[in-house]
C-alpha cells in the first residue's frame, strides 16, 4: 500500500509534487491555510511556465542540435537521454522508494547536529541522490552500498547548499534559499577551481565581459532578446537550415531569453513569504541559526547571464563532444537545460562570461567523459526499468550520468578504473577543497562585518 502511494506521488511530477510538499511544509510551520495554498499554487504555476519554456527549447533546439551533428558528420553512437529520460528510470529502480526517507533522514540529522543550514523541501530532486544509489547497486550488487551511495550524495549536496549560499543570495537575489542539488550544485566546485587558477594568471585575470557589458556597448542590439535572436541564427546556420527555418528558430530563442526570467517570477512570489516565515520560525525554535530553504536549481535559469551562457553552450557542447578523447555520447536530451550545468559557475564568476566559457568547457568535457564511462551501468538501469525498446540500444545521460559524485562512488567501491578515479578524484577533490575554503572565508568576513 505504501509503495503504491509513493509511486502515485512520484508520478505526479515536480509541478504538482513540489506545491503539495510546500503547502504541507508551510502548514507545519504555522502559516495560514489560505496563504500556504496561494504560495504553493504560485510555485506550481512557475514550474509549469519553466516546463513550457524548456519544452520550447527542446522542440526547437533539439532538432537543430541533431541536424548540426549530421551536418558536421559527428558520429557519436550513444544519445544523451537527458534528465527527462534518466529520472523516470531512476524512480523505477529498486532503491528508489527507500531513497526518499533516507535523504530526508540525512537532512534532519545534519540539521539537528548543525552540520547544515539547508532544509530541503524539494523532494522530487532526491532522484539525483537515488541515481547514485541505483548505479552503485548495479555496479556492486550490494543494497547496503546502494544506501551508502544515497547517504554520501545527500550529505555532500546539503553542504554544497551551505557553501554556495552567498552566491545564491548575492548574485541571484534568492534570500534565504539554497540550491543543494542538481548539476548546478555539484559542478560548482569545478568553477571554483577554474576561478582560483585564472585569478593567479596575470593578464587573464583582468579579462571581463558579461551580458550587461554587451548591452551597454551595443544598446538595443545588446538586449537579451536580440542576443537570443542572434544565437538562434548562429545555431540555425550551423544546423544547415534554410532561411525560413533559421528565422523561426531565431525568434524562438529570442522568446526563451524574454520568457525564462518572467516565468521564474511566480515561483519567487510564492517562495518569498514561505521562506521568510520558515526562517523566522526555525530560527526562533533552534537558537537563531540562519536556515536556508533548499529548492530546485531551475530557479537559477531565469538570470539573463545564465540564459546567455545556455544558448552559447548549446553548439559549444556539441563541439566539445567531438574533441573529448574517447567520448561516445552525443549531447541531446540535456541541451535544452544546459543552463543547469553552468548556472552556479556564472555566479561564481560574477557574470563574467569569459571565465564561464572556460569553466563551462571543462565542466562539459568532464561530464561527457564520465557519461561515457557510465554507459554500461546506465543502460542496465534503463533495462531494469523496462525503458529499452531494443536490447541492443545503449543509454547515456549528461545530467547524473556524467556526475563526478556518482562516478567516484562507483569507482571507489569497484576499483575498475584506477587511472580514472585518480584523475577525476584529484581534480574534483581540489575543487571541493577550494569551495570549502572559499565558503569559510565568506563566513569569516561576515562575522567580521557583524562585529564592526
Amino acid at each position: 500500500m505504501f509503495t503504491e502511494i509513493m509511486r502515485y506521488v512520484l508520478d505526479l511530477g515536480p509541478t504538482v509534487m513540489l506545491p503539495i510538499v510546500i503547502i504541507i511544509f508551510s502548514l507545519i510551520l504555522g502559516m495560514k491555510l489560505g496563504d500556504a495554498f496561494k504560495s504553493g499554487i504560485h510555485i506550481g504555476i512557475g514550474f509549469v511556465g519553466i516546463g513550457l519554456v524548456i519544452g520550447l527549447m527542446l522542440d526547437s533546439i533539439g532538432p537543430a542540435a541533431k541536424a548540426m551533428a549530421e551536418a558536421f558528420d559527428i558520429n557519436l553512437k550513444v544519445i544523451d537521454v537527458g534528465w527527462p529520460g534518466s529520472s523516470p528510470m531512476t524512480w523505477a529502480s529498486q532503491i528508489a522508494l527507500i531513497a526518499i526517507p533516507i535523504a530526508i533522514g540525512v537532512n534532519i540529522l545534519m540539521l539537528v547536529t548543525r552540520l547544515t543550514r539547508v532544509v530541503n523541501v524539494d523532494i522530487w530532486n532526491i532522484w539525483h541522490m537515488t541515481f547514485t544509489g541505483a548505479l552503485v547497486h548495479i555496479a556492486t550488487g550490494s543494497y547496503t552500498f546502494a544506501i551508502l551511495g544515497v547517504v554520501v550524495h545527500a550529505a555532500f549536496v546539503y553542504k554544497l547548499g551551505d557553501w554556495f549560499a552567498k552566491d545564491t543570495r548575492d548574485f541571484f537575489g534568492l534570500e534565504g534559499i539554497a540550491i543543494p542539488h542538481g548539476t548546478s550544485a555539484y559542478m560548482g566546485p569545478i568553477a571554483v577551481l577554474v576561478d582560483t587558477i585564472i585569478e593567479k594568471i596575470p593578464g587573464l585575470n583582468r579579462i571581463h565581459f558579461s551580458s550587461d557589458d554587451v548591452q551597454k556597448r551595443f544598446g538595443a542590439f545588446g538586449e537579451p532578446v536580440t542576443v537570443g535572436f542572434i544565437m538562434g541564427i548562429v545555431i540555425g546556420l550551423l544546423a544547415g537550415y534554410e532561411l525560413k527555418a533559421v528565422l523561426q528558430l531565431a525568434v524562438k530563442t529570442a522568446a526563451v531569453m524574454l520568457l525564462m526570467p518572467r516565468v521564474i517570477k511566480p515561483i519567487m512570489d510564492g517562495l518569498t513569504p514561505i521562506a521568510r516565515h520558515a526562517r523566522s520560525k526555525l530560527q526562533a525554535k533552534f537558537g537563531g541559526q540562519d536556515f536556508l530553504i533548499g529548492l530546485d536549481p531551475a530557479l537559477l535559469l531565469g538570470h539573463t547571464a545564465v540564459v546567455s551562457a545556455s544558448l552559447i553552450f548549446i553548439p559549444l557542447t556539441i563541439l566539445v563532444s567531438v574533441l573529448v578523447p574517447g567520448n561516445q555520447v552525443l549531447p541531446f536530451g540535456d541541451l535544452a537545460t544546459i543552463g543547469f550545468f553552468v548556472a552556479m559557475a556564472v555566479a561564481i564568476h560574477q557574470g563574467n562570461l569569459f571565465r564561464t566559457l572556460i569553466s563551462g568547457v571543462i565542466i562539459m568535457s568532464i561530464t561527457l567523459w564520465i557519461a561515457t564511462q557510465t554507459i554500461g551501468l546506465h543502460t542496465q538501469l534503463a533495462a531494469n526499468a523496462g525503458a529499452l525498446s531494443n536490447s541492443g540500444n545503449l543509454v547515456a545521460s549528461m545530467d547524473q550520468g556524467g556526475s563526478p559524485i556518482t562516478y567516484l562512488m562507483v569507482e571507489a567501491l569497484t576499483l575498475k578504473n584506477i587511472a580514472g578515479i585518480a584523475v577525476i578524484g584529484v581534480i574534483y577533490g581540489l575543487g571541493v577543497f577550494l569551495t570549502w575554503r572559499r565558503a569559510r572565508r565568506f563566513a569569516n568576513e561576515a562575522m567580521t562585518e557583524q562585529k564592526v
